[in-house]
């Protein structure tokens, strides 16, 4: 391992004890949530929703510059300014102007993560302003000097009782702060004098209306509003990319943003102003109940539009999503490495979660996402997460690919050029190219199996993978099989002599050379079905070098893989597909790597080897010619990419009709993540998130038949309970009777 890789697995270590058991808690919680809420207010309307709110999306940021310009005049015909900061120092020194102008003292914030990216804090601080957070979170972390962790929930790493000594210290009270409703009505007194004194307010705006010049605040607090409408001077800093049309297109919005952030049917507080507001501010000073001010007040209004690199972001074809992010954090909630460590390890100088990586490689620089962007693991399961349809892992896979090509070539360039086949610029980190040419190994480990396998397990061949590769020596390393299962298929005839359907199995790198075994079971299934079954020679999909990041060479085995699959299609053959992974390439990464045509025939004609058992026995075939379960039972796991497909439901489905009694998992992820789990410094976070599956699982594996639908999810569950899970083809096969 590393220098480096030992000071990331050494400060992962760390949030895991230190943070980890809170973030699990409230970002689970979140998440389960969700669920709930999408659930009561029904999928078709949640993905209605969605759907119009992409769509305002994208033509938002096509008209951008129109649309700022229409905000300027609305907002101005208001009576307020607007100024388009170009970057970080420019908005901040407009900023410390207005307050200046207004002869401040004191400035009040409500939340604003567009205030965290440009240190506003920081710059009126050092022109001596007192500056204030007012949403109890933001004050938390202010308070204790920390980043926040999530940008939802800035204090959600810490525990109550974190807290509560937080505050006692800091602030002395006169009684102790021994629960969460005493720390909220302390901070709420609090914070509600600082407000009154302030003399200039700031805010976000989580959408701002082009046609009116009115903003909108989503929030849990009322914080907002006041800081708003209370101090003399208000501003609100927004990113240029917060702007919508009008007040109509706001509506799937005010309907996502809560759901997807805490799965909150509506949020506590949706705010909308037109500023400058005329209402007068509010006299706390009144000796009976508060009553209103002087109604005459001149109150000033600014709007800052921040740019700080999203104009360049909108011309990136790749980067341009991001802009399209309402930062809720879903993407955070749903990501099972967020879920362990949070946002100080997986975030950057600002943004927090699986969106980060297109934040701060546009706004900060592919150097800051390199510090966090191999923690998102390409697992999917924010795509589905994510209320306005954005890519994320794609968005991950690009910048990484960015990051790659960025570095210098080494030493060990001169050394595996040769011997890796790919596509990749010298440079690319020795660790990603071996793992992103994983099929190479594989080949030879098979050819010189087991004579591979036996060197490979030797503590000398480990602690040289863990030094020069950093695959940690704790994980078991995978058995190559001599015989691949092409070998295999090519060695025998078909039992089908009246074949109803023709089947092409894709050979994915693990099933041809690894687990075999299931490849085999899958023939054998689909034959009893009455399915005549060829396995092609074709490579890997490209999903191995895609994870990490080498985009040129998944492309360039995406092509080889049409060049050979595409034949079969056009001759009537329907491709099968046993390890999700592949199959979520063929479906949904090829529409990036592979041109229009030749993506929708790869995706229309292929199906994951359980989707297509059931279309067979929906369609005709007979399930008595596979073994039944006889009531036995099954603990089921569904790989992440088969979820986010949504084809888990075909496998239990299968299961259960052929007498199985099955138990799935409602564990989202394994941890193992293909290469991720081998890595030295993410060892410790891979099994962390891997102990809740297990947990579930431990209780019933003795009594039932634990089973996985993905290589990563049955190494992983493997290396956590007792050796022998199997693929769900397995109990189908018929030679298994």
């Amino acid at each position: 391992m590393s220098e480096s890789e030992q000071l990331d697995a050494d400060r992962i270590r760390t949030l895991l004890e230190s943070e980890g058991d809170e973030i699990k808690e409230n970002t689970r919680l979140f998440n389960a949530e969700r669920y709930d809420a999408v659930e009561a207010v029904g999928e078709a309307e949640h993905e209605d929703n969605r759907s119009r709110a992409r769509e305002i999306k994208e033509d938002a940021i096509e008209r951008l510059p129109e649309l700022v310009d229409r905000t300027r005049e609305a907002v101005e015909a208001n009576g307020g300014t607007v100024y388009v900061a170009d970057d970080a120092a420019d908005a901040n020194r407009y900023i410390s102007e207005v307050a200046d102008d207004a002869d401040a003292d004191s400035v009040v914030k409500s939340k604003s993560m567009t205030t965290e990216e440009i240190d506003l804090n920081e710059a009126l601080e050092a022109d001596g302003l007192d500056v204030w957070e007012t949403d109890l979170g933001e004050f938390v972390v202010q308070i204790a000097e920390e980043a926040p962790s999530h940008i939802v929930g800035p204090s959600l790493h810490k525990s109550r009782e974190e807290i509560t000594e937080l505050f006692e210290r800091e602030f002395d009270p006169d009684e102790s702060l021994d629960s969460a409703e005493k720390l909220t009505a302390f901070a709420r007194e609090y914070l509600g004098g600082r407000i009154d004194d302030a003399e200039v307010g700031v805010t976000g705006a989580n959408f701002v209306m082009a046609d009116s010049g009115s903003i909108a605040l989503v929030t849990n607090e009322g914080n907002a509003r006041k800081c708003a409408s209370i101090p003399d001077t208000h501003v609100a800093v927004a990113g240029i990319e917060k702007i919508i049309p009008s007040v109509a297109e706001l509506e799937p919005f005010a309907e996502l943003i809560s759901r997807s952030a805490t799965g909150q049917e509506i949020p506590q507080y949706l705010s909308l102003l037109t500023p400058p507001v005329d209402t007068p501010a509010i006299d706390f000073d009144s000796e009976d109940e508060p009553g209103f001010g002087n109604s005459d007040a001149d109150r000033e209004f600014h709007l800052v539009l921040l740019d700080n690199g999203r104009r360049e972001m909108r011309e990136d074809d790749d980067l341009r999503e991001t802009l399209y992010c309402i930062r809720c954090g879903a993407c955070a909630n749903s990501c099972a490495n967020f879920q362990s460590v949070g946002g100080h390890a997986f975030g950057g100088e600002t943004y927090t979660g699986g969106i980060a990586t297109g934040w701060e490689a546009g706004i900060e620089g592919n150097d800051v996402a390199e510090e966090f962007n191999d923690l998102c693991t390409g697992c999917s399961r924010c795509v589905n997460a994510c209320p306005v349809k954005i890519d994320i892992p794609w968005i991950n896979t690009v910048v990484r690919d960015r990051i790659n090509r960025g570095k210098d070539p080494g030493f060990d360039d001169m050394l595996v050029d040769g011997l890796m086949p790919d596509e990749e610029e010298s440079g690319t980190p020795l660790r990603k190219r071996f793992f992103g040419n994983f099929e190479t190994a594989a080949k030879i480990g098979s050819a010189t199996a087991p004579l591979s396998n036996a060197v490979a397990s030797t503590g000398l061949a480990r602690k040289a993978m863990e030094s020069v590769l950093g695959v940690d020596a704790r994980r078991d390393l995978p058995e190559f099989e001599r015989t691949t299962l092409r070998d295999w298929a090519e060695g025998r005839e078909s039992p089908v002599e009246a074949p109803e359907r023709r089947v092409a199995l894709y050979p994915d790198v693990y099933t041809n050379y690894v687990q075999t075994e299931r490849g085999k079971a899958a023939v054998r299934v689909l034959e009893a079905l009455g399915g005549e079954v060829v396995v092609p020679d074709v490579g890997g999909s490209g999903r191995a070098p895609l994870s990490q990041g080498m985009i040129a060479t998944a492309e360039r085995k995406a092509e080889d893989v049409a060049e050979s699959v595409l034949p079969y299609v056009e001759d009537g053959y329907d491709v099968v597909v046993v390890e999700p992974s592949d199959l979520a390439m063929f479906r949904r990464e090829y529409e990036k790597l592979l041109p229009a045509e030749e993506h929708e025939r790869i995706d229309q004609g292929s199906y994951e080897i359980l989707e297509y058992v059931f279309g067979l026995l929906e369609n005709g075939a007979s399930a008595d010619a596979l073994p039944g379960g006889d009531g036995d039972g099954v603990a089921y796991h569904s790989h992440c990419q088969q979820r986010t497909l949504g084809l888990e439901s075909y496998t239990e489905t299968v299961l259960e009709r052929l007498g199985y009694d099955v138990l799935t998992s409602d564990v989202e992820c394994c941890g193992m993540a293909g290469s991720f789990g081998y890595k030295s410094e993410y060892y410790d976070l891979s099994m962390d998130v891997g102990a809740t599956l297990a947990d579930q699982f431990e209780a019933v594996a003795d009594e039932r038949t634990v089973v996985a639908s993905g290589t990563s999810c049955m190494e992983q569950l493997d290396s956590l309970l007792s050796p022998g899970t199997r693929h769900p083809v397995e109990l189908l096969d018929p030679a298994g009777r």
